[in-house]
């Protein structure tokens, strides 16, 4: 059944129904407290009269609203007795419980289920179904096991943001603090489109400078803002913190814990299912730490379901924030500046009419359109998904290549292509209609990310999405250099002989250990090309030597046919010498910028 449009036990109903003949406020919320432990269980005597009513009436349906767009994902009861079962575990026994956005209940059940000392609880939540379930199930609980000792309980109906957790801070400084729950996994860009009003006051609370403030660096996860709340609260406090969260806030936190030193220490992350538990397609953990330690910047990874053998060690070494600390404090001579710069793809954002397929001589767009056009812009691309193999030399897509370099005037093609530019001319709306600013006041067909670098023959290339680090070797196409898109990354070459020492180099044991070491595979774009520059290509050639070079060809590129030998490899060794120029390869200096680098 449900009363005040939330579901309510018949072990409750029954309750209510032998305890309300007296509806006085003060009266029922005192004989509410006794039962379960919940303060002001009531707010008034409307709410009374209402489940008087209610309770006449045999059947109440009232539909429930999808709150899963506001990163409303309630807790399965079995991931909440999990999490508190491993608190256990570390022989936590809180005094106080704070669940700052607790849904409806869940976790404070668990707590009370797993912590036999609790002595208050406090559970904020902004929805005030919500807050009615909670209450409701906490009582539900104590009616079946009377016998517990019953805690102080403040379910309080507040958004998150206007919640004063100083008073608390204050009055329970000697209490041993336990703060657990599953925040909104939703950013605060998300929630602005959707009017919602569980928004933090606009502030800059990273301190972003500059453009970081005014862009997508200011977007954040609610999660994250509101774990900074609670750090800043409670982080000197004796106690312990665990959130369930999306790993990018985890890696946030222990990233910003070089700055921002907070008082905790055993940074530990558990990972789980979240598609299993919450139909969520992302990846996501138990964030846990103990406040009130000699800060630390290193986080221990494990998985939930089977919490004791350590996986990775993430954090800080020296001044480079890592995936897994052992096998990178191993590597960490090859992490310098890639003496070749590594390049994006084309990027037009006009697929329905830039990306072609080949059918009896013909061409067809994504719009299933068949015309025919000169070859000379004509190129074949590939996609991150094509990316699947060591050598390519064939292509599933085309392309058109309007461009040579950004900005180059396009005029031309009228004059020498003109099937080719009555076809683009055709779709001139769909250019115009592009978004992006970089296509303002630019010549019309323009696209982005191309230039000399694009028309390499030879080309080492890698997707920058999926959760690989194998490296593929891209060979021309009747003479024509294979392109790629922007989810790609590569580096190009006019020797053929250099292009397969490059692969060779990065497809070795000792740069794919690497790579792992600083890759955050859980990233949405785990390689990007701050990752790739990051590649010392002359120190990793030294150590695998002409030898290691000559033996992996042999078992694996013999196909190609070509000939390598010692003195072309030290004259390539020579060619890697030349460090490209900062501004050049756009490396980033300062700790904060050095983030993006890690993927975070």
């Amino acid at each position: 059944m449900k009363v005040l449009e939330v579901n309510i036990t018949t072990k409750v109903i029954d309750f209510f129904k032998q305890n309300l003949k007296n509806n006085d406020l003060i009266i029922v919320n005192q004989l509410l407290k006794n039962f379960c432990g919940i303060l002001e269980f009531f707010d008034n005597q409307n709410e009374i009269n209402e489940l008087i009513q209610v309770l006449k009436i045999e059947q109440n349906i009232v539909s429930e609203p999808d709150r899963a767009e506001y990163g409303d994902f309630q807790t399965p009861k079995n991931l909440t007795d999990l999490t508190c079962k491993l608190l256990k575990n570390k022989v936590i026994n809180p005094q106080i419980v704070i669940e700052p956005t607790c849904g409806k209940g869940s976790f404070i059940l668990s707590a009370l289920e797993h912590f036999p000392v609790i002595e208050k609880i406090f559970g904020i939540e902004i929805y005030p179904k919500y807050v009615w379930e909670t209450k409701f199930s906490i009582l539900n609980h104590f009616l079946t096991n009377s016998q517990k000792e019953k805690p102080e309980i403040q379910i309080i109906n507040i958004n998150i943001f206007d919640f004063e957790f100083q008073e608390i801070s204050k009055q329970h400084k000697e209490k041993e603090i336990l703060v657990i729950g599953n925040p909104p996994w939703v950013t605060n860009s998300t929630l602005s489109v959707l009017n919602s009003d569980n928004l933090p006051k606009k502030s800059n609370f990273k301190n972003l400078k500059g453009l970081d403030a005014m862009t997508g660096k200011g977007n954040f996860d609610i999660a994250e803002y509101i774990a900074l709340m609670i750090l800043n609260n409670f982080s000197k406090h004796n106690g312990h913190f665990a959130f369930l969260q999306k790993n990018s806030v985890t890696k946030n936190i222990v990233f910003d814990q070089l700055k921002n030193k907070y008082s905790i220490a055993n940074i530990e992350k558990y990972n789980f299912d979240a598609k299993k538990e919450f139909n969520v397609a992302t990846d996501a953990s138990l964030f846990y730490c103990q406040f009130n330690q000699k800060y630390t910047t290193t986080c221990n990874e494990y998985n939930l379901y089977e919490p004791t053998q350590l996986k990775y060690q993430l954090g800080w070494f020296k001044n480079k924030f890592v995936a897994n600390l052992t096998t990178y404090s191993e590597l960490h001579e090859f992490d310098g500046i890639c003496p070749i710069v590594w390049r994006q793809g084309i990027k037009h954002d006009c697929s329905k009419i830039m990306e072609l397929e080949k059918v009896n001589g013909h061409y067809i767009n994504q719009n299933n359109e068949q015309f025919e056009i000169e070859n000379d812009l004509v190129y074949c691309i590939l996609k991150s998904s094509d990316l699947k193999t060591g050598i390519i030399s064939q292509s599933r897509k085309y392309t058109i290549v309007t461009q040579t370099k950004i900005g180059e005037n396009t005029d031309y093609i009228e004059k020498k292509l003109p099937k080719t530019y009555q076809y683009l001319n055709s779709k001139i709306e769909n250019f115009n209609n592009r978004k992006s600013s970089i296509y303002i006041n630019k010549p019309n067909f323009s696209i982005f990310g191309v230039g000399d670098y694009s028309f390499k023959k030879y080309k080492v290339a890698i997707s920058g999405f999926y959760k690989s680090t194998n490296f593929s070797l891209l060979l021309p196409n009747n003479e024509k250099a294979i392109q790629l898109d922007d989810t790609c990354y590569f580096i190009g070459f006019d020797k053929l002989a250099y292009a397969v020492y490059t692969y060779i180099i990065l497809n070795h044991k000792i740069t794919q250990d690497f790579l792992n070491s600083i890759i955050f595979f859980d990233s949405k774009r785990p390689i990007t090309k701050d990752i790739l520059m990051r590649i010392d290509l002359l120190k990793i050639a030294d150590k695998i030597q002409f030898t290691g070079v000559s033996e992996f060809y042999n078992n694996e590129l013999k196909q190609l046919d070509i000939s390598i030998n010692e003195q072309d490899w030290i004259e390539f060794k020579k060619s890697l010498n030349n460090k490209p120029k900062t501004n050049e390869i756009n490396l980033f200096s300062t700790i904060y910028e050095n983030k993006n680098a890690c993927n975070i």
